[in-house]
C-alpha cells in the first residue's frame, strides 16, 4: 500500500507540472517561436549546457540496450510458454514486467500526439520542431532498469550478484538523466517529467511485483538449485507433499514427517 501511496504522489506531481507548463512563465523560446513552460529556468539551463551530440549518440544507444532487456524478457516468458505449454503458467512476473512496458508505449504514443512542450532544438533529421515532453528516453530507461533490478533481486539469492546488478542499473540511469540533459534536446522540465512519471510507475509496478512474486512462488517453489542461478525457464512444480515436507524439515513442527532418504 506505500507503494500506492508514493505512486500517487509522484502521479499528482507529475499532473501539476503539465499543469504549470502550459500555465507558468510561458514564453516563445523554442525554435520557430514555440511556446515553452518555466521558459526562464529552461532557457537558462539550455544555454548553459548547449548542444552535445555524442552524448545524445550515447543516451540513444543506452535506450537500444533497454529495449534489448525487454526483448530478453519477452523471449524468457516464450521459452517459459513452450515448455509449459500454457499461457496459464507463464510466470505472473514476466507478465508484470509485460504490462509495464505496453504501459510505457501506451505514454509514449500518447505524448507524442499530446504536445505539451517541443524540444530546444530542430533535429537534424527532422524539419520542425518535435514533442519534448516528457523526455520518452528517460522515462523509458529509468523504468527498464530500475524494473529490471527489482525483478532479478527476486529470482538471484546471491547476495554479490543482486548488488552488482543494483549498481549497473543505477548507473546507467545516471548517465541516461545527465546525458540527456546535458546533450541538449530536451528541456530541464522534460527530464523532471520523465523522472517523475518513471517513479510514478515504478511504484505501483512495486506493488503488481510483489503480488505476482508471491503466486509464482506458491505455484513453482522457487528453488533455485545453484546459488547465482537467474530463474526463467521451466521451474519443478512443487505438489503439496514437497512443500508440506519442506515446511516439516525448516520448522520441525510436523512429527509425523519422515525425512527422506
Amino acid at each position: 500500500m506505500k507503494k500506492y501511496i508514493t505512486g500517487i504522489i509522484t502521479g499528482i506531481l507529475f499532473a501539476v507540472l503539465i499543469y504549470m507548463l502550459k500555465t507558468y512563465d510561458v514564453a516563445p523560446i523554442g525554435p520557430d517561436g514555440t511556446s515553452i513552460g518555466f521558459s526562464t529556468i529552461n532557457g537558462k539551463i539550455h544555454d548553459y549546457t548547449g548542444v552535445n551530440m555524442q552524448w545524445y549518440e550515447l543516451t540513444e544507444l543506452l535506450g537500444y540496450a533497454a529495449l534489448l532487456i525487454c526483448a530478453l524478457f519477452g523471449f524468457a516468458g516464450l521459452v517459459q510458454l513452450i515448455k509449459r505449454k500454457s499461457f496459464a503458467k507463464v510466470d505472473r512476473t514476466i507478465y508484470s514486467l509485460a504490462g509495464l512496458y505496453i504501459v510505457v508505449i501506451g505514454l509514449y504514443v500518447f505524448f507524442e500526439h499530446f504536445i505539451i512542450n517541443y524540444r530546444p532544438i530542430i533535429m537534424p533529421d527532422a524539419s520542425s520542431p518535435e514533442a519534448s515532453f516528457p523526455s520518452s528516453h528517460t522515462m523509458l530507461i529509468f523504468t527498464v532498469m530500475a524494473s529490471t533490478a527489482m525483478v532479478l533481486r527476486k529470482y538471484i539469492k546471491s547476495g554479490f550478484l543482486k548488488t552488482v546488478i543494483s549498481i549497473l542499473c543505477a548507473a546507467v540511469i545516471i548517465v541516461t538523466v545527465y546525458g540527456r540533459l546535458i546533450c541538449g534536446v530536451h528541456w530541464f522540465t522534460d527530464i523532471l517529467g520523465g523522472i517523475l512519471l518513471s517513479v510514478t510507475l515504478l511504484e505501483f509496478f512495486g506493488g503488481v511485483l510483489h503480488s505476482a512474486w508471491k503466486s509464482d512462488r506458491v505455484r513453482y517453489g522457487y528453488v533455485p538449485a545453484q546459488e547465482n542461478r537467474v530463474v526463467f525457464t521451466e521451474n519443478a512444480s512443487v505438489n503439496s507433499e514437497g512443500i508440506e515436507g519442506r515446511a516439516a524439515r525448516n520448522s520441525g513442527s510436523d512429527k509425523g514427517y519422515t525425512p527422506k532418504h
